[in-house]
């Protein structure tokens, strides 16, 4: 459910103030028909503005008491992302959300010509918040321009053989690097398989997954 989907045209900006973005969320939240869910995702925007407020009012004491999982807090490395990413924490504990754990984002860039993985905004940053506030370090997750082809075009991932991410060699791997110009008649989420991404998403989406269940809980919400 988005609020996209109310828009008139894709472009469409939303001008509205906070009392109005509030009774957006709730009714989001409260009349649209989820029916029989095992995980209800929310995706918020950066900081802690009306809608997070909103959500941790509605979340905990209205729709779902007792139904919260917790937040997973994204980051990129930098000092200066870090610094803001640090209010999402402490908003979490002013609220009593528990931080299932940080993700770093954008940590590396994954050449799609050779088979380095450059640090281009540093990296490390997000693991050290974590450790500072005692939460889990979820993962680390570069940029991959393959992943962004993959999207936008369909094309299968293919890396230069011996590209590494995040310490793991990188499977389906080519000789030269570059794909064949016939297309692959596969499944765009068959493809996405041979992206670097997939497994560390994959770890990710285990570790939340198993927190959640440990908490007996099934609403994740998603900061950055």
């Amino acid at each position: 459910m988005s609020l996209g989907f109310l828009l008139r045209e894709r472009g469409d900006a939303v001008v509205w103030r906070g009392p109005k973005k509030t009774a957006m969320v709730r009714q989001f939240l409260t009349d649209v028909l989820w029916g029989e869910i095992d995980y209800l995702l929310i995706d918020t925007p950066p900081g802690t503005s009306d809608e997070h407020i909103s959500l941790a009012e509605t979340l905990l004491k209205n729709a779902f008491p007792g139904q919260v999982a917790g937040a997973v807090v994204v980051t990129t490395p930098q000092a200066v992302a870090t610094a803001d990413v640090k209010k999402e924490l402490n908003f979490c504990v002013k609220t009593g959300i528990k931080v299932i754990g940080v993700v770093e984002n954008m940590s590396g860039f994954v050449c799609p010509n050779c088979s380095e993985c450059t640090n281009v905004f540093s990296k490390g940053g997000g693991e050290v918040m974590a450790q500072e506030f005692g939460v889990r370090f979820l993962s680390s997750v570069p940029i991959d321009p393959q992943f962004v082809m993959l999207v936008e075009t369909g094309r299968k991932p293919v890396y230069p053989v011996g590209t590494q991410v995040n310490g793991i060699t990188v499977t389906g791997a080519s000789a030269d690097g570059r794909e064949k110009d016939e297309k692959v008649p596969r499944l765009l989420v068959e493809k996405y398989l041979d992206c670097s991404l997939a497994r560390i998403f994959k770890e990710i989406t285990a570790n939340v997954i198993t927190i959640a269940e440990g908490e007996n809980a099934a609403t994740i919400l998603t900061t950055s």
